[in-house]
């Protein structure tokens, strides 16, 4: 009981650096979070859940390697950055024609995002090859293949806890701003994720 206690800590306060570290996923998480609030939060998180169990299964039993890691890297980062430049220019038209984001589904908008934002994320993917790699060898060295289900456990509720608080700020501050301050917000989030997407493209440069 106290050696999973002890993990435990361990887990929630490593899971911190990637879970709360400032990204596209957390600024279009408080993009969605201004129009739903913390429901958009934890459909983002579901999205990203889709996306990190496979990852954590994989990497548990072995099939990715840092070998792999450069090339991989940089398939992900030109997409990612493509992907975040495509969304934010959607959204800053969007916000300028004051019309809401163009999808034939605007409930599945957030699960969508944190899918492909969590996907198409190199940092995201890295720190799980790294950080989280060690921590998945870590516990399968105590409890076998089920440290597997231990890491993920551990990590994944601070996910929905974070995403679904900061969408449920962000949903609380919107009642309180301006429609031109709305706005700005939301052009200043979608420079964000340009920013992002631009960061992507020069950590891959020789």
């Amino acid at each position: 009981m106290v050696q999973i206690l002890e993990f435990a800590v361990l887990v929630i306060v490593i899971s911190a650096s990637g879970v709360m570290a400032p990204g596209p996923l957390f600024a279009a998480n408080v993009s969605y979070g201004l129009r739903e609030g913390a429901k958009a939060g934890y459909k983002m998180a579901i999205g990203h859940t889709i996306v990190e169990f496979p990852l954590v299964v994989l990497l548990g039993i072995g099939v990715f390697s840092l070998e792999s890691l450069p090339e991989f890297r940089i398939v992900i980062s030109i997409l990612g950055a493509i992907t975040l430049f495509v969304f934010a220019g959607i959204q800053i038209r969007s916000v300028l024609r004051n019309k809401e984001l163009v999808s034939s589904n605007p409930k599945q908008r957030p699960l969508i995002a944190g899918i492909v934002l969590s996907a198409l994320n190199p940092f995201f993917i890295i720190w799980w090859l790294t950080i989280g790699f060690k921590l998945i060898s870590d516990a399968m060295l105590i409890w076998a293949f089920a440290g597997i289900l231990v890491v993920f456990v551990l990590h994944i509720w601070m996910d929905f806890a974070w995403l679904g608080t900061v969408a449920y700020l962000a949903k609380k501050s919107s009642k309180i701003l301006s429609n031109r301050n709305y706005k700005a917000l939301i052009i200043g989030l979608s420079l964000m994720l340009i920013y992002f997407g631009i960061t992507f493209l020069t950590d891959i440069m020789p």
